[in-house]
Parts: structure tokens; C-alpha cells; sequence
């Protein structure tokens, strides 16, 4: 079979702890947990189906890929590197907060790679992409740092930044796609709402690949029967499940074009 002519951007998915930064974390297994985007590398994984994938180990609560470099603490605590988790929870004991190099390492080491893959796919006039999807995962209700807080979300949430990173009519096209492959109904996926696009979305779109930035709501499968929130234990069968009604959305989208 042909791979799909799609760039997977997972940023948020990774939950180890670099060397860097080991025993400087105060943040509980769970709370770690909570502020990344928990099994995304396994739901939009579909590595063997398309022309490129990139993903990272490395926790979103230590390096944030979705940041730019300058986007830091004390003006945004939930920045490139972070004070405290989208839930207030404090990321290390202040004197523990890495120095100014010990963040360009973070960055060199981490961050710069991650960029450097898109960057060489979207220079590439050969790559044979047709379109870049940065994926993530949403809470089922906005956390206290969103515009959205105590409001409940869809179960997808497209963004494209307002028609600037993706056309229009391939947006819609693909919210439609979500819908057959899930079975939802129309209000259960939004475009823009509450997301419009993150940081990668917004710098590489239409730049000259189209992306779309996904957000599954994480009641699909961080909920009971699947889950167990005392454990962090998963259904590997509803992850797998998941993979594959992502990846019939997929084949769907490219179907007609």
C-alpha cells in the first residue's frame, strides 16, 4: 500500500525525564502525567502509513516543543520550560529552576532537533507531502490557565489558525472525515474551537505544507471502563481501537483527493 502523502507531528506525547534534569522534578507520577498529552504516540503512531512522523520521548513538563524559544517563565509559567503545570502545580522547588544554560541545553539537546526534522521535510520540494497534522490531546473541560475554564469540549477540536494554516474547505474536509470514522455528530467536532492552532501549527503552516493542529478529548479513552486513574493503567484494545477509526480518517481524507 502507498503511505499516506501526511507529516505526523506528536510534540506533547513523551514522559521521560533527560538526564539533565533527573532528581530536580518535584512533580508526582501523576501530576507528569496529567500536564502531557498521555498515549497520543500510540493513538496517532500510524508510523508505517505515512511519509513522516515525529515524535519525542522527552516530557512536556521539562521542554515544551509546542514554545517558541522566547516564551518563558515568569511571563507565561507554562512556556518552552515551566514554573508550574496547566493545573498550578509547581514543576521544581525554586531553587531548583534550571539556569540560563542549563535551558539552552534543554533546547539545543531537545527542542532544536524536533525542529530541524520539520524544517528539512518542508524544505524538501521532493518529500510528496501533501499535508502536516500537529496531534494532541485535550482534557474534557478547559483547566484552570485556558480561556475556555469549567467549559466542557468537543471530541475533536480542528484548528487550521483561522483559514492562515490550512485552507478552509480541507479543514472542513477533514472534521467530516473524524465524524464518519467516529461516528459523531456535527457539534462534536469543532474547527477553532477552543483551539485554533499552537505555536507549530502557526509557524510551519502554509509554509509551504498545509497543517492542521488535531486535539482528541481524552473522555474517548482516559475515562472509565478503559482507565484507571489510580494505577494510570490503560485498554490497550481501546488505544488500538482508536488508532484505527485515526487512521480510517485518514484514508477517507485522501480518498477523494
Amino acid at each position: 500500500m502507498n503511505k499516506f502523502p501526511l507529516l505526523i507531528s506528536i510534540p506533547h506525547g513523551g514522559t521521560r525525564i533527560p538526564e539533565e534534569i533527573g532528581g530536580k522534578i518535584c512533580l508526582s507520577p501523576k501530576d507528569l502525567f496529567d500536564d502531557g498529552d498521555a498515549f497520543t504516540r500510540e493513538i496517532y503512531g500510524i508510523k508505517k502509513d505515512v511519509i513522516a512522523l515525529v515524535e519525542t520521548e522527552i516530557a512536556r513538563a521539562v521542554i515544551d516543543l509546542n514554545r517558541e524559544t522566547n516564551d518563558r517563565p515568569p511571563e507565561n509559567p507554562d512556556g518552552i520550560v515551566k514554573t508550574s503545570t496547566c493545573h498550578g502545580k509547581p514543576v521544581y522547588q525554586p531553587e531548583n529552576f534550571p539556569d540560563e544554560s542549563k535551558i539552552e541545553t534543554l533546547i539545543q539537546k531537545y527542542y532544536r532537533p524536533y525542529h530541524k526534522q520539520i524544517q528539512a521535510l518542508a524544505d524538501n520540494p521532493h518529500s510528496g507531502i501533501q499535508l502536516a497534522l500537529d496531534c494532541h490531546s485535550m482534557e474534557s473541560a478547559g483547566p484552570s490557565i485556558s480561556p475556555d475554564r469549567g467549559k466542557e469540549r468537543p471530541l475533536f477540536c480542528l484548528g487550521n489558525n483561522h483559514g492562515k494554516s490550512c485552507p478552509d474547505e480541507w479543514a472542513d474536509k477533514m472534521a467530516n472525515c473524524l465524524r464518519e470514522s467516529f461516528d459523531l455528530r456535527e457539534d462534536e467536532v469543532t474547527i477553532n474551537r477552543p483551539f485554533a492552532g499552537g505555536f507549530i501549527t502557526r509557524k510551519y503552516g502554509a509554509n509551504p505544507i498545509p497543517w492542521l493542529q488535531i486535539e482528541m478529548n481524552r473522555k474517548l479513552y482516559l475515562a472509565d471502563p478503559w482507565f484507571n486513574k489510580s494505577t494510570l493503567e490503560i485498554d490497550r484494545e481501546r488505544l488500538e481501537k482508536l488508532k484505527e477509526q485515526f487512521k480510517r480518517a485518514i484514508e477517507l481524507f485522501f480518498a477523494e483527493k
